[in-house]
C-alpha cells in the first residue's frame, strides 16, 4: 500500500491576526464624531420641545387674561402684573389702555396681555395677545382726557412727579443710564414722559427689577393716589362707533373743569391740550371736543 501526504503551507501575509493601531484609532475617531453629532441634535431637540412646552404654558396664561377681560361688562384703564398659579415659572402683564387709531380716526380701548419666561438658554421670551375692546364715543373721549387732567394734578398735589431723567437719577441717587434701563425693563412713567416717585422708590429698593406682586401693590397705590380711569359703559366692541370728532356722536355733556391745579414748584399741572397730545389724538380735532379751550 502506497501511501501519499501533501502538505499545505499557509503563509502568514494571508491569515492577519487583527487590525493595526492606527486603523483603530482612526475608527474610534470617526465614531466619536458621528456620536457627538447624534447627541447635539437629541440636545437641541429636547431643549425645542422644553421651549415648545413654556411657550404654549406662557401662551396659556395670556390667554386665560384675556378671556376673563373679554368677559367684563366694563374695563378700566389699568396695568396690572403677577405670577401664574398654574405655571409659577411664568409671569403675566395686563395693560388696558386708550390709542388713537388715524386711518378710522377714532379712539380706542385695547388690552394687552403678555407673559414672559425664561428659556432652556436662559434668555427672556415673551408671549403677547392684543385686542381691540371697542371704540370710544365722543362723551367717552372728553371724560378720558379730564380724567387724565384730574390724575396729573393728583399727582402734582403730592409731589409725585419728577420731569427729567437726571432728576430722576438724583432723586434715586443713581446714574441716568440705570434710569434707562429700568425704563427699558417697563418701567411706568406718566404719558409725556414724566417719572413717577412711587415706580422710582420701588426699582430702586428692587435693584431694578421688583418682583410682580410689589409691582401690583404700588400699582394699587397709584390706582388710589389718582383715581381710577374707569371707561364706562363699554359692553362689547362697538365697530360702528361716531368717529373721532365726527358729528352725531353722543351730546358732549357737561364742561371739562379747566382751572389749573396746584403747582409743582415749577410751573402748574398741564392743561386739556396738553393732555390730549398726550394721548396720540390729533391737534386739529382738540377745538370739537373742547370748544371752550380753543384760545387756551
Amino acid at each position: 500500500m502506497i501511501c501519499r501526504s501533501k502538505h499545505i503551507l499557509f503563509s502568514a501575509a494571508r491569515n492577519p491576526a487583527g487590525f493595526t493601531f492606527p486603523e483603530v484609532i482612526a475608527a474610534l475617531m470617526i465614531l466619536a464624531a458621528t456620536s457627538a453629532g447624534v447627541l447635539v441634535i437629541i440636545d437641541r431637540c429636547m431643549a425645542s420641545s422644553a421651549d415648545l412646552a413654556l411657550r404654549m404654558q406662557a401662551f396659556e396664561v395670556a390667554r386665560d387674561n384675556m378671556e376673563r377681560l373679554l368677559a367684563l361688562e366694563k374695563v378700566e384703564e389699568t396695568a396690572e402684573y403677577g405670577e401664574s398659579e398654574l405655571y409659577p415659572d411664568i409671569t403675566w402683564n395686563t395693560v388696558v389702555q386708550p390709542f388713537y387709531e388715524p386711518v378710522s380716526s377714532r379712539m380706542w380701548v385695547q388690552a394687552i396681555c403678555s407673559a414672559e419666561y425664561f428659556d432652556t438658554q436662559g434668555e427672556i421670551r415673551a408671549v403677547e395677545l392684543t385686542c381691540w375692546l371697542a371704540s370710544l364715543t365722543k362723551e367717552q373721549i372728553k371724560e378720558l382726557v379730564e380724567e387724565k387732567l384730574k390724575q396729573k394734578q393728583m399727582l402734582a398735589e403730592a409731589d409725585q412727579l419728577v420731569e427729567t431723567a437726571l432728576e430722576a437719577a438724583d432723586y434715586v441717587g443713581a446714574d441716568e443710564q440705570t434710569i434707562q434701563e429700568w425704563v427699558e425693563k417697563g418701567m411706568p412713567r406718566t404719558e409725556d414722559g414724566e417719572f413717577i416717585k412711587l415706580y422710582l422708590d420701588l426699582y430702586s429698593e428692587y435693584d431694578g427689577d421688583p418682583p410682580p406682586e410689589a409691582m401690583q401693590e404700588v400699582a394699587e397705590t397709584y390706582a388710589e393716589l389718582t383715581g381710577s380711569a374707569m371707561i364706562r359703559g363699554l359692553t362689547g366692541p362697538t365697530p360702528g362707533g361716531p368717529l373721532l370728532g365726527q358729528p352725531g356722536g353722543p351730546s358732549s355733556g357737561t364742561t371739562a373743569g379747566t382751572a389749573p391745579g396746584p403747582g409743582r414748584g415749577r410751573g402748574t399741572a398741564p392743561p386739556l391740550r396738553k393732555i390730549w397730545g398726550d394721548l396720540g389724538l390729533p391737534p386739529d380735532r382738540f377745538d370739537e371736543f373742547f370748544p371752550e379751550e380753543s384760545g387756551n
